[in-house]
């Protein structure tokens, strides 16, 4: 697992994001970080968690996105005391027939994973023709080879995890009505209560300027 600070400046308040499959920090730059202090983390080729000091926080927020939303619930015993927790078109259960991905679908994307990061998988991403635009601007700078190694990575451990989740880790899940990584109806079976449904596909983030913005749905 890698990590990137997307904003450190010493402020009492922080937001640890932890991004989907396949991205780094590239594309989220353009968000304003304001008063916070914000770090991310991505490539789950192992779920290692570096050695980071938080003591120094007044608050932690947490934002899951994608396969972040099951990464930090995976890694939820050895992460801070968070304020506020927000799952973002994603789910404990990344790959199900009723909560995530279905199985044939990440199958296939697993099968097919060089031929997508070309360009399919990141149509699907984007919501319409000017967010995958924006993103061609500031694209991703992880080598395929190196997000197809990811993937098979994620396969594997998706398989040997036993997941149950009692529903009380995340606070809120924004979920993407035309998503067409993760349906919105499976996401919708999971979140039932706390699910916020937005007019966007997988990558809602161009449509904030700002990381506060994001904590503040509901």
């Amino acid at each position: 697992m890698q990590y990137h600070w997307l904003n450190q400046n010493k402020n009492e308040d922080l937001i640890i994001f932890f991004g989907g499959w396949s991205f780094d920090y590239k594309p989220f730059e353009q968000l304003e970080c304001t008063h916070y202090d914000v770090l991310m983390f991505y490539d789950y080729t192992t779920l290692e968690m570096p050695v980071i000091n938080f003591s120094g926080y007044k608050t932690i927020s947490l934002i899951g996105w994608s396969m972040g939303v099951f990464a930090a619930y995976s890694l939820r015993n050895k992460l801070p005391e968070f304020s506020r927790k927000i799952a973002v078109n994603g789910t404990p259960f990344p790959v199900d027939d009723t909560f995530g991905i279905p199985l044939r679908t990440f199958e296939l994307t697993l099968k097919h994973a060089e031929t997508g990061l070309q360009g399919k998988f990141y149509q699907n991403v984007f919501s319409n023709e000017e967010f995958l635009a924006q993103y061609q601007k500031n694209p991703v700078e992880r080598t395929i080879q190196n997000r197809i190694d990811e993937l098979i990575s994620l396969d594997k451990l998706i398989k040997s995890t036993e997941q149950t989740y009692n529903g009380k880790f995340y606070d809120c899940a924004l979920v993407g009505i035309n998503d067409r990584i993760i349906p919105a109806k499976n996401q919708l079976n999971c979140w039932k209560d706390i699910a916020v449904k937005l007019e966007c596909g997988h990558f809602p983030f161009y449509m904030f300027n700002s990381w506060e913005n994001i904590l503040k749905c509901k």
